[in-house]
């Protein structure tokens, strides 16, 4: 029996509607940015599986990088134990990680990170100013940091949150800094944080992933960013989606002067090789938590914390992304998507062009546009039909393509989706 009709006997299946897509495809092979199915077809991975794959896939360096730890130490308690894997990965993340911070926190994944930056904003307040009414969080419309329940609180209420909606805590959102509607949202932040009653605030940097690709400009976020310090206002940057070079530098808050106190990071910090998260804090915050009292301590661990095999595959992952031919091939991405985008002009069935760094995005013009749109099921299928695995969401397109693409890749890519329009 297929591994695809195996599949339909024991697996569920993330963010699938199980009873219209109940068939998979079975993936057997990955090799740079292709994958390939159990029938010997091949995919160009243009959405790097869902933004975390960084280098390809069974990349040379960093399967044996990961072979080689496993032989010395595959995992260990990292409740008063440590390795030299961990220590190394958090002494490099530190020297590259915008800001002063100082500590690094492992967990699992994303929304696991997202959930200890939240923790540790909150708890800050109690241990500084015993009875705060430092409690408010402020997050931005639309935003997505997750699937736990911190993590869904600070996100945009949406048919992602619907069916927990009576179970989140309230969160304060700022309008999106749509073109002409920046000043909007800016004077809404600062009206709030005004108030003295806001522990943090929340953003992801540039790039809003999950909510449609929506951008936005550095001059935004620099402001968002000084008004939170004007105010002592705890600055929370989700980077599991911009981080590692997709912004165009190599976190999306390099692009502005000012820092935040909190930074989380997933996806493409292991090279999408293996889960792993990170929050990185200022020592300013981890100080609040040096207290002889064993109760005010940060009551979060997950088993496989720093887990000795992850940190190994994390650092060879950082090895490849700080060498200047990854540099190289960052830009050249960057450029060709430029190029792309000024090839299309307003009868193509595209709208809102947009870009920042190596993610491109576009929507297509349709009387749907709601994320279970049925358009993104046939654009989904056109896509693989042309051997292209692409995600849209709704009528949203957008690639998010491994450094390794070549650029006949992209060329491909750029082709299938300016032929698209004539299925519609």
């Amino acid at each position: 029996m297929s591994i695809r009709n195996r599949d339909r006997e024991v697996i569920w299946h993330p963010y699938t509607p199980v009873k219209i897509f109940p068939e998979a495809i079975a993936i057997v092979k990955g090799e740079g940015q292709y994958l390939y199915d159990e029938e010997g077809k091949k995919y160009l991975d243009a959405i790097s599986s869902w933004w975390v794959n960084l280098h390809g896939h069974a990349h040379a360096y960093i399967n044996d990088q990961v072979s080689k730890q496993l032989h010395t130490l595959e995992h260990c308690i990292f409740a008063g134990f440590t390795h030299e894997p961990a220590v190394r990965l958090a002494e490099r993340l530190l020297d590259i990680l915008p800001g002063n911070m100082g500590r690094i926190f492992y967990s699992d994944n994303g929304s696991t990170a997202v959930e200890v930056a939240l923790k540790m904003a909150m708890q800050y307040w109690q241990l500084r100013q015993p009875g705060t009414k430092r409690k408010k969080i402020i997050a931005l419309e639309h935003a997505y940091h997750g699937d736990t329940f911190g993590a869904m609180s600070v996100s945009g209420r949406s048919i992602f949150t619907d069916a927990f909606k009576d179970w989140l805590f309230d969160v304060e959102f700022l309008p999106f800094p749509a073109p002409g509607h920046e000043e909007e949202s800016i004077a809404t932040l600062e009206a709030l944080v005004k108030k003295g009653d806001v522990a943090a605030c929340i953003v992801e940097p540039l790039v809003q992933g999950s909510a449609g690709m929506f951008m936005y400009p550095a001059e935004v976020l620099e402001r968002y960013f000084a008004l939170c310090r004007e105010h002592e206002t705890l600055i929370i940057a989700d980077e599991v989606m911009t981080g590692f070079g997709r912004t165009g530098t190599l976190f999306a808050c390099d692009q502005v002067a000012s820092t935040p106190d909190i930074i989380c990071l997933s996806k493409g910090l292991t090279g999408g090789y293996m889960p792993m998260g990170v929050t990185a804090t200022t020592h300013k915050i981890f100080e609040a938590f040096v207290q002889d009292d064993r109760s005010k301590m940060l009551y979060h661990g997950h088993s496989f914390t720093a887990n000795a095999a992850i940190c190994a595959a994390a650092n060879a992952s950082l090895d490849l992304l700080l060498d200047k031919g990854c540099l190289a091939q960052r830009e050249m991405i960057a450029d060709r998507h430029r190029e792309f985008l000024s090839s299309l002009d307003t009868n193509t069935g595209f709208c809102n062009l947009r870009q920042t760094g190596t993610i491109l995005a576009m929507d297509l013009v349709t009387p749907d546009n709601s994320y279970h749109s049925s358009v993104r099921d046939k654009a989904y299928k056109y896509f693989l039909d042309n051997g292209i695995l692409m995600r849209p969401l709704g009528n949203i397109i957008y690639i998010i393509p491994p450094y390794c693409t070549s650029g006949s890749d992209l060329d491909h890519v750029y082709h299938t989706i300016k032929s698209m329009t004539k299925i519609f």
